[in-house]
């Protein structure tokens, strides 16, 4: 039996509790498509606060802004539970991306990888629904630098490849992040030519972007960012000279409240000074960065940076009273 045989078969008997349901399902599908079709406030918000988000720390704890993320992402899906129109689900689909890209960054950067691998395959899923191949290519090249910091450089340069080939050859900020992500990943790999290549590549993307994606955000390409990435390449290639010359361009650009990027830009002059044959004085800075960052930056990626450093000194300096307190701290 068809929907108007139903419909007119309660009718029938009057405008009875049946026959109102009836009419009143029919017009709400109604009002769904139609409220589809219009440029909803809520996602309108939702966009606004991706791009908010977008911005970083601003000096908050990452586990409130991780809170506040999550949240928000939360409540993307009501627009992907009712019916929407194709352009309205592709804006949904990029705010998730971004959202669910971002809420990786934080727990990147808190150390959890398993968790932040999952919600970068989420983010993944998203920004390729969304249509959006620099965002997908952005994504990969974030992702990149999870096994980068955790002790996978070869797989790190696997996805910053992808990324490369999604993003294209253009100067977008999603290329510019994929080649510099590579040549850090090269260079902890000990392949220094690839590395160098790399570097070349990101610096002439550089060069060439646009003021949009210039500016300093979680999703666009600054040059304070260009030379984080720059100074890591650099410091792990033994490339001292260049590799300080980024680090201090990174420290003028990076604001006060950029807690982590400062202590990790400083572990990197760090291991420069140890590059240099100075050992001693490259633990006293690594200590003392551990010793005056706030508690919930000591762990995760500081905590790896300054590991790092402690692998690369030869055992026999071990016993060594820098090295001894740097491993103190470490363990702290």
């Amino acid at each position: 039996m068809n929907r108007r045989q139903l419909l007119r078969g309660a009718l029938a008997a009057g405008l009875t509790g049946t026959a109102l349901t009836q009419l009143a399902d029919t017009r709400r599908s109604l009002d769904t498509a139609l409220a589809a079709d219009t440029d909803p406030a809520d996602l309108s918000d939702l966009e606004a606060a991706a791009e908010t988000y977008g911005y970083g720390y601003h000096g908050q704890p990452p586990a409130r802004v991780l809170a506040d993320l999550v949240t928000d992402f939360a409540g993307l899906r009501p627009h992907l539970d009712r019916p929407q129109p194709v352009t309205t689900r592709m804006r949904v689909c990029r705010t998730a991306g971004q959202m669910a890209g971002m809420t990786a960054i934080v727990l990147h950067d808190l150390g959890s990888r398993k968790e932040s691998r999952a919600w970068f395959a989420t983010a993944a899923a998203a920004a390729r629904e969304s249509g959006d191949r620099q965002l997908h290519a952005w994504v990969l090249a974030r992702e990149a630098m999870v096994p980068l910091n955790y002790g996978a450089p070869q797989a790190a340069a696997v996805l910053a490849e992808q990324a490369h080939q999604i993003a294209g050859n253009r100067p977008t900020a999603a290329a510019t992040l994929a080649a510099a992500v590579a040549a850090r990943a090269y260079a902890l790999s000990r392949q220094p030519e690839q590395a160098r290549q790399a570097l070349a590549a990101a610096d002439t993307f550089m060069d060439q972007l646009d003021a949009g994606a210039r500016t300093d955000t979680w999703l666009t390409h600054g040059e304070q960012k260009h030379h984080v990435h720059l100074s890591h390449a650099l410091t792990a290639l033994g490339d001292t000279q260049p590799a300080r010359k980024s680090q201090h361009r990174a420290l003028e650009l990076s604001a006060p409240t950029s807690t982590m990027t400062r202590a990790l830009l400083t572990l990197d002059a760090a291991t420069c000074v140890h590059h240099d044959g100075d050992t001693h004085e490259a633990c006293q800075r690594t200590v003392t960065v551990l010793s005056t960052l706030p508690a919930p930056y000591r762990t995760g990626l500081v905590h790896r940076r300054a590991l790092d450093l402690y692998h690369s000194i030869p055992a026999q300096h071990h016993q060594q009273t820098a090295v001894r307190e740097l491993r103190e701290a470490l363990a702290a």
